[in-house]
């Protein structure tokens, strides 16, 4: 007799990858498809920006190197905390939100990660035209059809799918990782390696707090949708080392390369610094691949979210008209906002997380129910501890994300002991 997942799995379109539903047993993936395919999405050139924004503020070592594995760590263990959860009940964050902010409530969830992948798309989108502005002399007058080009190519693995962004994976991540290895060894040469490194002076002081926001905020929206692919895994532990892999050593190696390339040549982006190190065309290669698969997984993060938002199979048309969105975003300026961006992400995506967690280990000990199983129109306990811990982020000192989540997991379990997940109200 059939399973209600083997029916659904029926009748779920094949590049569809279960939007409303728990990912099957049959549709599970190993460690080996997993890993490539979430260390693909960290390896942005946004990541870059980041680490090139950090690098100069601080001596290399030992400020700078534990700044970034603090960072990362803190991202790889929220990253791989939501992971393991997924992986054991076959659900992305939205689908799991519907039982700590409610069936309604939960739409919330699905708006504020659909539009922060909307932004990130668009940027990647403006990103790749001005690169190529300056890396293969495309003149500035040609960026509306440049822009227009790479939104609708990048977003063509996602509008297949799982399946054809694994492929991508496996042949992207070790090309573009052997790439970035070849140019960082060729810079560390030319500053003096080691000593070279410790007598750069720092410039543009920054406070460590905001430098950490900076660091997590990369990848925290990613981070939180990151389930949309750790729901496939084999068991929570798999998805576990995966997404650590991904987002502590992946993001991490990223944010230390854009770091690294300011520190040597001012420049914080590995493609442009390829470039004058003569390496163009495999600069052209890298940004390439770069941009895609990570692209891909955000537009597909969309599509996850605005298929549950408006409960519809139908990823694929969110696949498009999110590219279109972003089309109008990134010829409407948003790459110049980049800062701001990273720092409202750090503040307002983690505690969206710390919820979920609280809600999945504090409140239901390690268990959800079915995902069809009735909700309330409204979990009050997590919409109220979600901004409040919000507030509490933006308003504080210190490590925002780090604040949020703390503040999100104190809070929604103590509001779900005095409103205890909405039992009293009408289950529809």
């Amino acid at each position: 007799m059939e399973t209600n997942q083997e029916l659904v799995a029926e009748t779920v379109p094949n590049n569809a990858d279960y939007p409303l539903t728990a990912v099957p047993p049959n549709a599970r993936k190993s460690i080996i498809s997993l890993a490539p395919l979430l260390i693909g999405f960290t390896l942005y050139s946004g990541t870059l920006f980041a680490g090139g924004l950090v690098g100069p503020s601080f001596k290399f070592f030992p400020d700078l190197i534990v700044l970034i594995v603090v960072g990362n760590l803190i991202l790889g263990v929220y990253a791989a905390s939501l992971g393991y959860i997924a992986a054991n009940t076959g659900l992305s964050t939205v689908l799991m939100a519907r039982f700590s902010f409610g069936r309604i409530g939960s739409r919330w969830v699905d708006f504020i990660l659909g539009f922060t992948q909307i932004g990130w798309y668009a940027w990647g989108s403006a990103l790749i035209a001005n690169l190529l502005n300056k890396l293969a002399g495309v003149p500035p007058s040609w960026n509306w059809l440049t822009i227009l080009f790479f939104t609708y190519f990048f977003c063509s693995t996602a509008y297949i799918g799982y399946r054809a962004m694994d492929w991508l994976s496996r042949i992207a991540v070790p090309a573009m990782v052997i790439l970035m290895v070849w140019s960082l060894a060729i810079a560390s040469g030319q500053v003096g390696g080691w000593d070279g490194l410790m007598a750069i002076v720092p410039q543009k002081p920054m406070d460590i707090g905001a430098a950490l926001t900076i660091i997590v905020g990369t990848f925290v929206s990613g981070g939180t949708q990151a389930t949309n692919w750790s729901r496939f895994a084999t068991s929570g532990k798999s998805a576990f080392i995966s997404s650590m892999a991904a987002f502590f050593f992946g993001n991490g190696f990223l944010i230390f390369s854009g770091a690294f390339c300011a520190l040597v040549y001012g420049k914080e982006d590995i493609v442009e610094v390829m470039a004058l190190q003569g390496l163009v065309f495999w600069g052209l290669i890298l940004l390439f691949l770069n941009m895609w698969t990570t692209q891909d997984n955000t537009i597909y993060a969309f599509s996850v979210a605005g298929a549950h938002m408006f409960r519809t199979n139908k990823r694929t048309a969110f696949v498009l008209g999110g590219a279109t969105m972003a089309l109008v975003l990134a010829w409407g300026g948003i790459y110049e906002m980049l800062v701001p961006y990273l720092i409202l992400l750090g503040t307002f995506i983690p505690p969206i997380g710390g919820v979920v967690m609280a809600d999945y280990w504090l409140c239901r000990k390690g268990v959800f129910p079915d995902v069809d199983t009735p909700q309330p129109a409204f979990n009050w306990a997590g919409i109220i501890a979600y901004v409040a811990s919000s507030a509490i982020a933006y308003f504080s000192g210190g490590i925002k994300p780090v604040n949020g989540i703390i503040a999100a997991v104190i809070l929604y379990f103590i509001l779900s002991k005095i409103i205890p997940q909405g039992r009293n109200q009408e289950l529809t």
